[in-house]
């Protein structure tokens, strides 16, 4: 009887038949079947990506949201894969898209949007033994995108919009609000720094004039009558180089009297002074009527 020839490729199994029934499994290599009595079903074990397009999920809180997901699986059984299901491959994307419904519809809008990896994971989790059935093992599930709809977007845009507005007013309250307070602790440190140094000042000022009584006092102290008499001398030539007409002098010493002549002596040469110069000033004038 002529045999023919079947090559099965690497990662890949075979599938005999004998009138269309299924006999064994062969793995990959060089192999003998009677024609018209048996054939052999290839198989591929690799693994594969899908994608399952755009559709649409209602969440919890009444929200459309558009879903786009792309999966890895690889058949594990090759005899379940093609005998238990006429297409095991959509029963595996149908039973995906079933999950992914209920796990987002038990979700608010918000939390979905922003959890897409814990929806992976509960995805993978939730299908990881139903596909043992197909003969299939789903190796990854990613959500490449999830979106609502185009009113819910606008809605959300002015959202964002408001929020942005409104931080970045406190922002700038915040900051003026920061600025009036950095400039009154600058201004009251300046006028701390200005009272601080007019005190030192005037403390400064105060030691120099308690230094200066204190000299004064101890050199008086220690002087006797005759630092007084020398003083009392210069006040007469003081008095006598004044305008005043009449000096009051005391008694109750008598060497006060010889002062008083001297002083006399200068009122006298003083208003001698006077009416000479006075007189020449008469006469002048005479002769120049």
């Amino acid at each position: 009887m002529p045999l023919g020839l079947k090559i099965v490729p690497q990662n890949c199994q075979g599938l005999v038949e004998m009138f269309g029934k299924y006999k064994h499994t062969v793995e990959s290599g060089l192999h003998f079947y009677i024609p018209f009595i048996q054939g052999i079903r290839t198989v591929s074990l690799a693994m594969q990506p899908i994608e399952l397009p755009h559709y649409s999920i209602i969440t919890k809180d009444n929200a459309e949201v558009s879903t786009s997901v792309t999966l890895n699986y690889h058949v594990t059984d090759s005899m379940k894969y093609e005998y238990n299901n006429t297409d095991s491959v959509e029963s595996m994307a149908q039973l995906v898209r079933g999950h992914l419904r209920d796990i987002i519809g038990r979700m608010e809008l918000n939390d979905a949007l922003g959890s897409t990896a814990r929806i992976n994971a509960d995805l993978a989790s939730a299908i990881g033994d139903l596909t043992n059935t197909y003969g299939i093992n789903v190796d990854r599930i990613n959500i490449d995108e999830l979106l609502p709809s185009a009113e819910i977007q606008r809605a959300m845009d002015k959202q964002l919009t408001a929020d942005r507005e409104r931080i970045a007013a406190i922002a700038q309250a915040q900051g003026e609000a920061e600025s009036i307070r950095l400039t009154n602790e600058a201004q009251n440190n300046a006028l701390m720094a200005t009272a601080s140094a007019q005190a030192q000042a005037t403390k400064t000022r105060a030691d120099a004039e308690r230094y200066r009584i204190d000299t004064v006092q101890a050199g008086l102290s220690s002087t006797d009558d005759r630092y007084f008499k020398n003083q009392s001398i210069a006040a007469y030539s003081q008095l006598a180089k004044s305008q005043a007409n009449m000096i009051v002098v005391p008694n109750d010493d008598s060497s006060n009297f010889g002062q008083a002549a001297v002083l006399a002596q200068a009122i006298k040469k003083r208003n001698d002074s006077s009416f000479s110069k006075n007189f020449k000033q008469k006469e002048n004038k005479k002769q120049k009527e």
